[in-house]
């Protein structure tokens, strides 16, 4: 006996199967037929005589694969029709494929359904190939995944203090510490200067205690907003900032001057080039508190992240010297 091949794409089975309804009606449709195939083997074990009054009426299970083909045909259809609606004459839209690449950030990696967990991932930066590690879950308060790495920098070193030349210029620093994720290994990498974002998140590690804060923040790189040393304000406000530190955090409770380049009047005091400065006396003359990555400045110039306090922090007298990182979106 010749059955018709049924002839379904699957680009439309996968379509189906975005049907929730179309799911169990599918899976009837199957079991019905293989039902019928299971009666049909029934009948044909009976003896001719009997086979002759009883299966001539039964001869909707003598094709069960047609039954399954009508059904199948009856499904397509009914999602052809709705696809039609609901899409503007469309159609059915076939998936699509994974988009080959290059990429340019870890974001467009996710996007184009290429992402295989947080790890270092080829990026192309000013036309060359660069291995950088791309965080593609969510990272604690900054939320969704897709964030590129650009810089991870030590408190208890000088390396990133905030006159250090690595905030100006388009230098890389160890660009194999780039590969990896929130350890001590100090880097900056070809994205500080070339990748463009809309979000911006830093993270501070303290101990085994890691803290992160999202800065909304929309530019053509983390350079165009530091290198050129002009304040550009934020406004997520001291408590956010203190967040990065934990129960531990201390900030004086005046000025409290917050963003990119945050720093007094005084270019000897507290600044940070991502973070907030405060003082205790009603002005931004002479900060000596500050909560940042970058940072430097009395009362110690030789921290380049953390948290940083004397004369009359709310939570009294500090030093606490950070891990911090700092990856865009």
């Amino acid at each position: 006996m010749k059955h018709r091949i049924i002839d379904v794409q699957m680009s439309d089975v996968s379509v189906l199967f975005n049907y929730p309804m179309m799911k169990l009606w599918f899976v009837t449709a199957v079991l019905s037929s293989v039902a019928a195939l299971l009666a049909a083997g029934y009948y044909s074990d009976r003896d001719d005589s009997e086979c002759s009054n009883s299966c001539s009426s039964k001869s909707d299970v003598s094709n069960p694969f047609t039954r399954l083909d009508e059904k199948l045909d009856e499904i397509l259809e009914y999602l052809r029709v709705n696809d039609l609606y609901c899409n503007g004459g469309v159609g059915f839209k076939p998936t699509p494929k994974p988009a080959p690449g290059p990429f340019e950030s870890c974001k467009e990696i996710l996007e184009a359904k290429r992402a295989d967990g947080n790890k270092a991932y080829e990026l192309e930066i000013e036309g060359q190939k660069t291995q950088v590690y791309c965080h593609m879950t969510d990272l604690g308060s900054c939320g969704g995944g897709g964030w590129t790495m650009v810089m991870k920098m030590d408190g208890n070193k000088h390396t990133f203090t905030y006159d250090k030349a690595l905030w100006s210029d388009k230098n890389t620093l160890n660009p194999q510490g780039g590969k990896t994720g929130f350890d001590s290994q100090e880097t900056k990498l070809p994205t500080y200067w070339d990748t463009p974002f809309s979000k911006i998140c830093v993270g501070m590690k303290v101990g085994s205690q890691i803290k992160f804060l999202k800065i909304d923040q929309k530019a053509d790189s983390l350079h165009s907003l530091i290198a050129d040393g002009q304040h550009r304000a934020t406004s997520l406000g001291r408590d956010a900032w203190k967040t990065l530190i934990g129960s531990d955090a201390s900030l004086q409770r005046n000025c409290n001057i917050e963003g990119f380049n945050a720093k007094g009047s005084s270019g000897r005091h507290s600044r940070a080039r991502i973070g907030i400065a405060a003082n205790e006396q009603n002005d931004c003359g002479s900060c000596d508190s500050r909560i940042g990555l970058g940072t430097g400045g009395y009362p110690e110039d030789s921290v380049s992240c953390g948290d940083v306090v004397r004369h009359g922090g709310d939570n009294g007298d500090k030093t606490i010297k950070a891990l911090g990182y700092i990856l865009v979106q």
